[in-house]
């Protein structure tokens, strides 16, 4: 959590909160990989891509 308070700081600071929306993507597809992964949902993610 020390991590995301960091970040969140940064970002507020430096008037950056333009890149929450990017991480956030980033996080959800990453837990879509890690989700999906060996699993039969894995040909249907491949047409949305």
């Amino acid at each position: 959590m020390g991590f995301l308070r960091e970040l969140w700081t940064y970002m507020r600071v430096r008037k950056k909160i333009w890149l929450l929306p990017i991480f956030l993507m980033m996080v959800l597809l990453g837990g879509l990989v890690v989700v999906t992964q060996g699993s039969a949902v894995t040909p249907l993610i491949y047409t949305v891509f």
